[in-house]
């Protein structure tokens, strides 16, 4: 899509790793697409970050009344919690090596957030 003018794209930049096996050989070769998280800036690539933490002692605290009161504790998975948030607009440049040539100034805008970026915890 066209770059909004309000908002800049996001770069991108290609990670390889070798992975070994035991005795040296080569196992597999492994690449991954990463935003340029440190680029962002706030109140134009995004405007809020706080993400919920909990620490270990709170949970042991509740959990030790909740033992003492004979409540029930029901427990929530939330492995995928982060893929499926909402997200804000989020727009990247095209990656290295997949520039659609005579629409170099394009951007993609992103439906799910990637780990790395500064808002990714709080969707």
């Amino acid at each position: 899509m066209d770059r909004p003018h309000d908002k800049d794209g996001i770069g991108l930049k290609w990670v390889y790793k070798i992975k070994y096996n035991e005795d040296g050989s080569i196992e597999k070769y492994k690449t991954r697409l990463v935003a340029k998280w440190y680029s962002q800036q706030l109140g134009i690539d995004f405007n809020k970050t706080f993400a919920l933490v909990v620490r270990m002692e709170t949970i042991r605290t509740i959990l030790t009344i909740v033992a003492q009161l004979k409540l029930q504790v029901f427990q929530v998975i939330a492995k995928s919690a982060i893929l499926n948030g909402k997200i804000e607009e989020v727009y990247v440049e095209q990656p290295q090596g997949y520039v659609v040539q005579g629409q170099e100034d394009k951007v993609y805008r992103l439906k799910k957030d990637p780990y790395g970026l500064k808002q990714a915890p709080r969707a």
